[in-house]
């Protein structure tokens, strides 16, 4: 009798399992999360799970608050870890330092030693990322002892990361690196591209290139710091002959090679080596732009922002800001215009950095009312956005909304730093307000607590002698804490022009050439004063004075936006291609004038 066939149905698998897997996969990428809500949402199944105090769970949770900035929650992960080891001391350090937390990542590893455990040789390395600037040398030798000591330097990570720190503290620093470096007996590439670029931020060419020529073997970034060095010491050829060597070039040595030419001023051959790039990217494209942005020459900037954008590439807030900083520069208000444009048709709300760049772009192209509509509309506004603010109505003369605007900041609960002193200060000074200029001086150590910099000093001499109190400014200058510097002096003695006053003025004169002997401004403009007295034979002396010392006025220069693009002209100046028109324009002005009777300054 055959026996009855059993049918074995389909198993379903446990909920348990998948769940738990899923979970597990969660946790294997957590370090690396960016999601502030599903680091949340994992965080809360870790403590429904008992985990919390677990010592693997534990620094994927650090590591991942603290991409997010939320480095409360971070440490109170770490505060309900009853017996935290190295590695957890590790994470908690990085999450400081990654936070530009330096001194709590310090006390931190205080804390580590208090509690009887030992650096390895992953904790130095994390504390000499905190370590940035000339300030910090002292900290960086402490951390260069304690690893002799516990002999870590086996381990080439380390003095690696030695090499980088003292390399960042200013040039006796490039030489304690320098020494550790001759000292290393172990070397690999990251310890001779260290210690090049250490050189090459300390200005030392020489001593960098002689490293990079006796390298036995050379990689990109090797080549790519000593053709940066280069270029920012303005040693373009020296760059150009590297840059032709290179055995191989990355998108870094050719957008390199861009910003120089850009910076040098030579956009001819800066958009022949772009045009010859054979991959671009976004970095790419903003220095271009921005290099003829600055240079006044909108109509190329406008095209490349045009075959960008055709490209499919979408600007980011490092574009946005470098072009519209280099419109603010130049006065180029078409293409301030059109970038603003761009924003609205791909974007939902500007960041506030690119928000600040657009008011001080609109403020410094002449165009207050658009900065002042943007930064009305702005929904979260910083420090930067009002100090923007308050410079583009300083800079163009309105004093009372600026002090309207610095009251209204204040009522809001922003602290004004020394920048926002600066805006309010100048405001008087263009605005007249003299004696408001002094009470707004005369409480800044008092109410808020900033000491006055040079350059407040310098506004302040600017607002009396504008104000016609030249022997006040005088005193003023004389009771500075610090030296006062060529542009104080010079600030005042443009002030002794505009209200003649000679014997003031040739006092000043007499300081201004022991700073800046060579100035022909100096002289020219004491010789204008003594002009505007009727003091001829003072001012026929002025000019053998500036002919016996070789001194020559270079000509002023003018610029104005027409037709999309800069034009700058200087005296006499036959360069622009249509200058005979120019010039029959001029005769014909001058024509028109004289039947007004109009009668120019006699200004040399």
């Amino acid at each position: 009798m055959s026996r009855p066939v059993r049918m074995s149905l389909p198993t379903r698998a446990p909920t348990w399992v998948s769940t738990r897997r899923l979970f597990e996969e969660k946790l294997q990428d957590l370090h690396k999360c960016t999601d502030f809500n599903h680091i949340k949402e994992v965080h809360a199944q870790i403590i429904k799970r008992n985990l919390h105090n677990d010592l693997y769970v534990a620094p994927k949770l650090i590591s991942a608050f603290s991409l997010c900035h939320q480095m409360n929650l971070a440490v109170n992960v770490f505060n309900q870890i009853q017996d935290p080891n190295v590695h957890l001391y590790n994470t908690l350090i990085r999450a400081h330092v990654q936070n530009s937390q330096s001194l709590k990542a310090f006390a931190t590893f205080f804390d580590m030693q208090k509690n009887g455990l030992f650096a390895d040789n992953f904790t130095y390395p994390f504390l000499l990322k905190a370590c940035n600037g000339k300030g910090w040398l002292p900290t960086v030798q402490m951390i260069h002892c304690h690893v002799e000591k516990y002999g870590f330097f086996g381990d080439l990570f380390v003095p690696n990361s030695l090499i980088d720190s003292y390399s960042k503290c200013g040039l006796l620093g490039v030489n304690y690196a320098m020494k550790l470096f001759m000292e290393m007996g172990e070397k690999d590439l990251v310890s001779w591209n260290s210690m090049i670029g250490g050189l090459v931020k300390a200005g030392d060419l020489g001593r960098a290139r002689k490293l990079f020529d006796e390298m036995a073997e050379r990689d990109a970034v090797s080549w790519n710091t000593i053709l940066d060095g280069y270029v920012k010491a303005g040693e373009m050829s020296q760059a150009f002959n590297l840059f032709e060597k290179m055995p191989e070039r990355n998108v870094v040595s050719w957008s390199t090679m861009v910003s120089g030419y850009c910076k040098t001023g030579d956009m001819e051959m800066a958009r022949m080596l772009f045009d010859k790039m054979p991959f671009k990217n976004l970095v790419t494209w903003t220095i271009i732009i921005s290099g003829f942005a600055e240079k006044g020459l909108a109509k190329e900037a406008t095209t490349l922002y045009n075959q960008m954008e055709a490209a499919g590439l979408k600007p980011d807030d490092g574009t946005l800001i470098s072009i519209l900083a280099a419109c603010a520069e130049s006065g180029l208000l078409v293409l301030g215009k059109k970038v603003h444009a761009s924003i609205k048709k791909i974007r939902i709300k500007c960041s506030v950095n690119v928000s600040n760049a657009l008011v001080d772009m609109y403020a410094k192209c002449g165009r207050v009312d658009k900065a002042l509509s943007i930064f009305n509309e702005m929904s979260m506004r910083d420090l930067v956005s009002w100090n923007c603010m308050l410079q583009g109505l300083a800079m163009h003369g309105h004093g009372e909304k600026a002090i309207q605007l610095f009251s209204k900041m204040q009522q809001e609960g922003f602290k004004p730093d020394k920048v926002t002193l600066i805006a309010i200060l100048c405001a008087c000074t263009h605005a007249g307000f003299v004696d408001q200029g002094l009470s707004y001086f005369n409480s800044m150590e008092r109410d808020h607590g900033i000491v006055p910099h040079i350059e407040h000093y310098g506004c302040m001499i600017d607002l009396l002698g504008r104000g016609g109190r030249l022997e006040e400014a005088f005193r003023l200058v004389q009771s500075m804490p610090m030296e006062p510097n060529d542009v104080i002096w010079g600030t005042l003695l443009g002030a002794c022009r505009v209200h003649n006053a000679v014997p003031l003025a040739e006092k000043v004169l007499d300081r201004l050439i022991t700073l800046e002997q060579s100035d022909p401004g100096n002289y020219s403009m004491l010789s204008n004063i003594f002009a505007a007295a009727g003091d001829w034979n003072s001012v026929a002396n002025m000019r053998l004075q500036m002919k016996s010392t070789g001194v020559q006025k270079p000509s002023g220069a003018s610029s104005i936006e027409l037709d999309d693009e800069v034009h700058e002209f200087t005296v006499f100046d036959k360069s622009h291609p249509k200058t005979d028109k120019i010039y029959q324009i001029l005769v014909k002005l001058g024509q028109d004038l004289k039947q007004v009777a109009y009668a120019p300054e006699a200004d040399l």
